[in-house]
């Protein structure tokens, strides 16, 4: 039986988990966890095989308890799950260790397979996101600016380039509309914009939308 801990801080998307997980008969949902520390507590308390893992967690994002997961349970395998769709989010996730990446919207048809999959040792990683993987490591991948957004910064960029208000990414991260403009400044400084349609334009030719 694989023992599983999902990560989520949305109680439908819990439920939504719980249901198709329930259709296995090789897989138990044994924990549950609303925000990223809580997942830590929760792992490091007991053995778990597969941590189905949100992006969007409240206090430490998922990328940052990923690393932390990475540097303590380094066996433990992690599978990224996101509203966002494949692109620089999930190469990011990848390169940090997770074992595999997918989206909400595939979770109904690819859930099972992808826990099965990651819990034997592979990586689920779809065709889509394997051809982005290939070419983040081309010769010209160390010269991309957005390599030098943190963490927090990239979900945010994530969001303005899809046309978020600053409201609705301070809702989505649990911080608040200052802590958005600061990242937002320090974004554009690093990528060297000027605009959010400078913004929106680097985000498209470097395919990261």
């Amino acid at each position: 039986m694989i023992r599983i801990l999902i990560a989520d801080d949305h109680p439908i998307i819990r439920e939504g988990l719980k249901q198709i997980i329930a259709q296995a008969a090789d897989l138990a949902l044994e924990g549950e966890a609303t925000t990223g520390q809580e997942v830590l507590d929760k792992v490091y308390a007991e053995p778990w095989d597969v941590v189905v893992l949100d992006i969007n967690m409240p206090g430490k994002n998922g990328l940052e308890v990923l690393r932390d997961l990475r540097r303590d349970r380094p066996a433990l395998p992690v599978l990224v799950l996101s509203i966002h769709s494949e692109g620089q989010l999930g190469i990011r996730a990848l390169q940090m260790g997770a074992a595999g990446y997918m989206t909400k919207e595939t979770a109904p048809k690819e859930l099972l397979n992808a826990i099965r999959l990651v819990h034997s040792g592979h990586k689920y990683i779809s065709p889509s996101l394997a051809e982005k993987l290939a070419d983040s490591t081309g010769a010209n991948a160390a010269r991309n600016l957005h390599e030098m957004l943190t963490n927090r910064e990239f979900q945010v960029f994530c969001y303005l380039t899809e046309g978020k208000s600053h409201q609705e990414v301070a809702r989505l991260l649990s911080i608040s509309v200052k802590t958005v403009r600061t990242h937002r400044s320090r974004i554009f400084e690093k990528l060297d914009v000027k605009s959010d349609v400078d913004l929106t334009r680097y985000a498209f030719e470097n395919k990261l939308v």
